[in-house]
């Protein structure tokens, strides 16, 4: 290796040294980087351990490998000194350092079995100025890039929850849903600081807005239960409306279903359990406790639900008492068109109408049967009106 003169001596030395401090203060703001603060903050887990674990191993590198630099660089300003003139072995040592590979990185121990019989029994590493940097300059992006990675997510998460915690915090943690939403607000901050690489785009925003439509859902049943706090003796009075809405449903459903079972044949329809008196009961059991909004809204609730049996039961029943009615309008304008073709006074046909007719007055009722018979004569009367001229 041909000896740098003086000049070039300086020249790289200082080139070398504002590179050094270029990289320093490049791995210093590294260092402050927020997603590695998270990773030293919450251990890692999952899809974002696996991922930190090899990146963990580059940046410890990236460091050792700044040591070595400072290493080589104070060697060779120990040897420069403050001289104006350097004889050919200074220089001959200066060029070493700065263009060479003058520094022990490691040593490795040789196996017996790979050694020769004369051979060194370890290998040793030796690195100089270039080959680091170039080292550190390849490493450098994909340690970058993957804390990037990792701060945009919690980013992400952190700013989406944040309106939602502040709505959460507003409305205290009043009811079970409210408590279980604050839950789950924390389970998605604990997965994103552990392993945000394992949450996708679409994941966090799906489970932000199943958070956001919570508390919608949340925040209307506190108006509410604020509502029958401030008014209670008419929120009582309206409950009690609604219950003899439901008495009179039930009381049409009962009705309906044992009309349908004369009159039409069916399976068992289902039975109103007469809920009203129960919940009645419960309701004069309330009336006294003014601060019980939440269980006079759950009464409320089941309220509601019990209407809504109660109302499909009735329509379940009226229903089968519609369509007979319907097959009998049915039949009516069938037998009606005959009559205008000029062909009611047909055999067959007048013994199909009888037959559909007998069937929709028959108790109880078969529907299906009635059904196939207006369908046969239905078909007879078109066949029927079309052999004519």
């Amino acid at each position: 290796m041909q000896p740098l003169s003086l000049a070039e001596i300086d020249r790289e030395l200082a080139s070398r040294t504002t590179q050094f401090d270029a990289i320093t203060a490049t791995l210093l703001e590294l260092d402050r980087h927020p997603g590695l603060t998270l990773l030293r903050r919450f251990p890692p887990a999952g899809l974002t351990e696996r991922r930190w674990t090899p990146i963990r191993a580059e940046l410890d590198l990236m460091w050792q490998d700044l040591a070595r630099l400072q290493a080589i660089l104070d060697a060779a300003r120990t040897v420069r000194g403050g001289r104006s003139r350097l004889d050919a072995d200074a220089r001959a040592e200066l060029t070493r350092l700065l263009h060479g590979r003058p520094h022990e990185a490691s040593r490795t121990s040789i196996p017996l079995a790979q050694r020769s019989l004369t051979g060194p029994g370890e290998r040793v590493l030796f690195v100089g100025l270039a080959d680091t940097v170039d080292r550190m300059r390849e490493t450098f992006p994909r340690i970058a890039a993957f804390l990037d990675e990792v701060g945009a997510v919690n980013d992400t998460v952190m700013s989406g929850l944040a309106p939602l915690q502040a709505r959460l915090d507003r409305a205290g943690a009043l009811t079970p849903e409210l408590r279980d939403i604050g839950e789950t607000i924390g389970e998605l901050l604990r997965r994103s600081a552990t392993d945000p690489l394992a949450l996708t785009p679409s994941e966090i925003d799906a489970r932000l807005a199943e958070i956001g439509t919570r508390l919608d859902r949340a925040a209307d049943l506190l108006a509410e239960l604020t509502s029958i706090t401030a008014n209670w003796d008419a929120a009582v009075a309206a409950t009690r409306d609604r219950l003899t809405v439901l008495a009179e449903t039930e009381t049409r459903a009962e009705r309906a279903r044992a009309e349908a079972e004369r009159k039409i044949r069916t399976g068992p329809l289902p039975v109103p359990d007469a809920a009203h008196r129960m919940l009645g009961a419960e309701l004069t059991a309330l009336e006294c406790t003014p601060g019980a909004a939440a269980a006079l809204h759950e009464l409320r609730r089941r309220i509601a639900a019990a209407s809504a049996t109660a109302a499909s039961a009735a329509e379940l029943a009226q229903g089968l008492l519609d369509r007979r009615a319907e097959l009998r309008g049915r039949l009516a304008a069938y037998r009606a068109k005959a009559t205008r073709l000029g062909i009611g006074a047909d055999d067959e046909l007048a013994a199909r109408e009888k037959r559909a007719t007998e069937l929709l007055s028959h108790r109880p009722c078969d529907l299906a049967a009635a059904t196939r018979a207006i369908a046969d004569y239905q078909r007879l009367i078109a066949e029927r009106s079309g052999r004519r001229p």
